[in-house]
């Protein structure tokens, strides 16, 4: 395998001209720089990571911890993180928590003692174990899409974190629904527990008070975040005396589970009943009808949480912050409209 000293030799150049060229340390004349990389070229040199993290105390990696990896929003958002961590040089380690908070504790302490330099999670609705775990052994982390409680003295967020809109763009869906006549009006909400969660009913609480209509708390059911609870907190709304004429569902894996209840009863959306979804998917548009929905920007966000971890490494002591990217509203045919006037409007 060649070497460095190799590269140097083929280039006529120092060892130390070699590693500013593929490190980037310091300017170089463009003939030099030209003539190294023609030498790594033919050589087929490639840069020893193990040796150089020994040196630096850097492995030049990141370690991804996100539930349920087949979700389509949490592909997205895995394949911002990739890119953006390729760019800057930075290979994914990648583990699934299962949204089980002591697999949590485990997959987190797993990754860091690969070396990782820093960790990017998604925390599950009970993060006591992870938070104390990075607490106590200083772990660079950002947190993305769902947020963690338990401020600073100063009120400020203790970790980086980076998520989207949630409470705004859900109280959009509602008015929407209300503003086409419906006034019991359902939500399927996602796990408890989790920020997601508190922040989409915050939304839809709101949503109803902004349109003029009472909270009723029959019409709040939990889904779980899953389709199959989806589908079972469903079929109690329509067992309702008096059913909502519309719902909300939290999240793209819920909306399946709303969809297969409402089928199994016969109903028909938007005929029977009226249906918007937090999470757009690939396959919405082709739903009959095709889905409204809010559409978060997934890829954006993880590559953000890449961005935001990689500020934290450069500044260890910077002040924790708190990132939110807009979300957009999809306007299709569930909501029972005959022909949407705008389509991915920032929310």
């Amino acid at each position: 395998m060649a070497t460095m000293a190799d590269v140097a030799r083929s280039a006529g150049v120092s060892v130390a001209t070699v590693s500013h060229v593929l490190n980037g340390t310091r300017p170089v004349l463009p003939h030099t720089r030209q003539a190294v990389l023609d030498a790594v070229e033919e050589l087929g040199y490639t840069t020893n990571t193990l040796a150089r993290s020994l040196v630096t105390a850097r492995t030049r990696s990141i370690g991804l911890a996100v539930s349920a990896i087949s979700n389509p929003y949490f592909t997205e958002i895995l394949q911002g993180v990739e890119a953006a961590a390729l760019e800057a040089g930075y290979s994914l380690l990648i583990a699934d928590p299962h949204d089980d908070p002591d697999h949590e504790r485990k997959v987190v302490q797993l990754l860091h003692e690969r070396r990782v330099d820093g960790l990017i999670v998604a925390p599950s609705a009970d993060p006591r174990g992870l938070l104390a775990y990075l607490g106590r052994h200083d772990v660079p982390a950002v947190f993305l899409d769902r947020l963690v409680d338990g401020p600073t003295t100063d009120g400020g967020p203790r970790f980086d974190q980076v998520c989207a809109d949630n409470a705004e763009p859900t109280s959009r869906l509602v008015t929407h629904l209300a503003g086409l006549g419906h006034r019991r009006i359902g939500l399927v909400a996602g796990r408890p527990g989790l920020s997601t969660t508190s922040e989409r009913i915050s939304g839809y609480r709101s949503g109803l008070a902004f349109a003029g209509l009472a909270y009723d708390g029959r019409l709040l059911v939990y889904g779980d975040s899953e389709s199959a609870g989806a589908e079972q907190a469903t079929e109690a709304l329509l067992s309702l005396g008096v059913p909502p004429t519309a719902l909300v569902t939290g999240n793209n894996a819920m909306t399946i589970g709303v969809l297969r209840a409402l089928g199994a009863r016969g109903l028909s959306v938007p005929d029977d009943i009226a249906l918007c979804c937090f999470d757009d998917f690939a396959w919405a548009d082709l739903f009959s009808p095709r889905l409204t929905a809010i559409a978060q920007p997934g890829r954006d966000i993880g590559a953000r949480a890449v961005h935001v971890l990689l500020e934290r490494l450069a500044e260890p002591d910077r002040p924790a912050r708190t990132v939110r990217l807009p979300c957009a509203f999809v306007h299709r045919t569930s909501c029972g409209c005959p022909s949407p006037s705008e389509e991915g409007t920032p929310s």
